[in-house]
């Protein structure tokens, strides 16, 4: 571990060599890069060119929880997570331990994401600033129930506790599920607004294939959590997605059994305030 680091940054990847050329030296150390099966000499060609980023190979596409085995990795009480086409500004993430050190009920640090040249704010981060939960006396922003993981600090202990990301999600979408459980076992979110991340995705490859994702998992994290209503007002928005929305549907219908087997429906609390953030998502 670097000496006197209280952050960690983790890294997961597949076959985005070039991304991870540019952002791995913008990464303050120590850094966590957990591959996801890349064909493209991505392992390779990070421990030859930046020999102090720690490289795990998971051998096979891990999706979302290749993060957790960067979080266990780590020997800092808190972990920034990154992708390979994101970054966090200079100063960032020793603003948002003083934060952490100072609120220890805080578990999930979101931060002000700035898309591409522009620095466009992403809409995610918007939401999280006008979010109408209000500010709590220990928190130090607005709370919130989600997050987005390229900007988002977590504390490593809690991180771990709530089981981290998990493998019914997989990827896209992963954050909901762990936010509401870090709630229901009383951790704090919140939102910050001077801790600033940089995201500059290349563009959407497969569009029709992410809006699929998206349906199939805002319907397996319903069936995971909420309330059958819930599940039931999830699905048929998938319905009426069109084609995209039908195959997301097909695809949740496969990991059902498991989602059925890890149901756990949330604290009356949790849900009322997750109810409230979707009213005002309109």
């Amino acid at each position: 571990m670097t000496d006197g680091a209280r952050v960690t940054v983790v890294v997961a990847s597949k076959d985005r060599l070039r991304a991870l050329a540019r952002s791995l030296p913008l990464h303050p150390r120590p850094v966590i890069l957990v591959d996801n099966g890349s064909t493209d000499g991505s392992a390779a060609f990070v421990r030859k060119h930046f020999p102090d980023v720690q490289v795990v190979e998971a051998g096979t596409n891990l999706g979302a929880p290749a993060r957790n085995v960067g979080v266990r990795l780590a020997e800092t009480p808190y972990v920034a997570f990154a992708d390979d086409d994101s970054w966090w500004a200079p100063g960032a993430l020793e603003r948002a331990a003083d934060v952490l050190d100072a609120h220890p009920r805080l578990a999930v640090l979101g931060a002000r994401v700035l898309v591409g040249p522009g620095e466009r704010l992403d809409s995610v981060s918007e939401q999280m600033r006008d979010s109408p939960l209000g500010v709590e006396p220990d928190l130090p922003g607005p709370s919130v129930l989600g997050f987005l993981a390229c900007g988002a600090v977590v504390r490593r202990e809690a991180f771990l506790e709530a089981g981290g990301f998990d493998d019914v999600i997989f990827f896209f979408g992963e954050e909901e599920r762990l936010a509401v459980d870090l709630a229901a076992r009383g951790w704090g979110l919140a939102y910050v607004d001077d801790v600033v991340a940089h995201h500059h995705p290349s563009p959407a490859r497969d569009p029709r294939g992410r809006q699929a994702l998206a349906a199939r998992n805002a319907v397996l994290t319903a069936v995971l959590r909420r309330p059958w209503p819930v599940v039931a007002r999830r699905s048929l928005d998938a319905l009426r997605g069109g084609p995209a929305g039908w195959e997301g549907l097909r695809t949740a219908v496969r990991r059902l059994p498991r989602a059925l087997a890890e149901r756990r429906e949330l604290p009356p609390a949790v849900e009322r305030a997750r109810r409230r953030l979707e009213r005002a998502d309109g």
